[in-house]
């Protein structure tokens, strides 16, 4: 027996849903909170030295942070091709603008301290909080028009045709998805200023975090009460080789209101991803306002987990609908790479990923405890 077969394919596709599903969850938990304090530093923060305090609490962990997004990135390149031309394609205007934003971190970090001049801090403050709020408003934004289906469609040589445009992607509904996206990072972001500073900082970010957690319980129950009433999903029709090779078209799926909620009335189990996002969120905003520092980092992770959790588990087996030709819809079992190469990749996987929480939780361990004045202003301190 050939050593990949020792893993079906319809196996081997299922595990690498999972995988891309941890490692954007993994993202959101990690740099997650990066951009939650750059969305809150102008307003968290009032002097330089509160300000330096709030930035120093993400610089040294920032750039490790952001490997979960690249990871997330190569993972839909190699393993599921169809959906990494149809996105980074289709949504190219949009990823640019997440790309140009998170660029002006690194440059905000570095510039920042460069000229002792409160007007120049105080315009890469700005930068620093448009590197924190865009990335933040367009991935939830990118997360409802998903839910509601993109306009691409294939031709019969399978070559690839978006017909959107940047302007159709803001409605109504992914629009309130980049609120609750927001909203959802903030609360963590705030979470973690509760755990790495102390003072009128820690204070303010009890506040802003309390406002964000029950912000966040509000929208993402009211994102579920619009799916349920007023947005199609997608169902599969006909019958669909789990193991086949891949090939969008060779399905029939139909939209219908509702769709996205059957998963939960087949499998009950599933349930538990959208209570432990409204659990979360509930959890987090009584720890901000009961001042339990650890508690309220979990609980905001635990949301994080639940919310995208939810999306996943409503939309599967798709992975990214078509709305002008719902047949072309890519789906776990037709999008993927070949048996072989998701075999390849699940190995080194298994070799790479151990090594990077490893090193990950190292860091933190190394680092952690609360970002104090007195080492930001320390002679000898290399802080930003």
């Amino acid at each position: 027996m050939i050593l990949h077969e020792l893993i079906s394919y319809d196996v081997l596709r299922l595990i690498w849903w999972l995988i891309l599903g941890v490692l954007l969850i993994g993202f959101a938990v990690s740099d997650g909170f990066d951009l939650g304090v750059g969305t809150l530093l102008p307003f968290v923060a009032k002097t330089d030295i509160e300000r330096r305090v709030v930035i120093n609490t993400i610089g040294p962990v920032w750039e490790g942070n952001q490997v979960w997004l690249i990871l997330g990135g190569g993972a839909i390149f190699a393993a599921w091709p169809p959906l990494y031309a149809v996105s980074f394609s289709g949504f190219y205007l949009a990823m640019f603008a997440i790309l140009f934003a998170l660029i002006l971190r690194p440059v905000g970090f570095k510039f920042r301290s460069k000229r002792d001049s409160a007007q120049w801090r105080n315009r890469w403050d700005w930068v620093l909080f448009i590197g924190g709020f865009v990335p933040s408003l367009i991935f939830g934004v990118a997360v409802g028009n998903v839910l509601q289906g993109v306009p691409f469609r294939f031709d019969s040589d399978l070559k690839i045709f978006y017909e959107g445009t940047f302007f159709g992607l803001l409605n109504p509904f992914a629009l309130l998805c980049g609120l609750l996206s927001v909203a959802m990072l903030v609360m963590h972001g705030s979470s973690w200023l509760v755990v790495k500073t102390s003072g009128e900082i820690a204070e303010r970010a009890r506040r802003f975090g309390a406002m964000a957690s029950l912000a966040t319980l509000v929208l993402f129950a009211l994102g579920g009460i619009w799916l349920w009433a007023g947005i199609e999903g997608y169902r599969i029709t006909s019958a669909i080789s789990a193991g086949a090779p891949s090939n969008p078209l060779n399905k029939e799926v139909v939209q219908e209101p509702g769709a996205w909620l059957t998963n939960y009335a087949a499998h009950p189990w599933m349930l538990i991803a959208p209570i432990v996002g409204l659990v979360g969120a509930a959890m987090a905003f009584v720890g901000f306002n009961g001042r339990r520092e650890l508690t309220v980092f979990a609980a905001s992770k635990l949301s994080i987990f639940g919310i995208i959790s939810t999306v996943g588990l409503s939309m599967f087996p798709f992975i990214l609908p078509s709305s002008i030709e719902p047949k072309a819809s890519l789906t776990v079992w037709d999008a993927s790479s070949s048996h072989l190469t998701l075999f390849i990749m699940l190995v080194v996987t298994v070799i790479f990923l151990p090594l990077i929480l490893a090193y990950t939780a190292w860091v933190y361990k190394v680092l952690w405890g609360k970002v104090e004045e007195k080492a930001i202003t320390d002679e000898d301190s290399h802080a930003y």
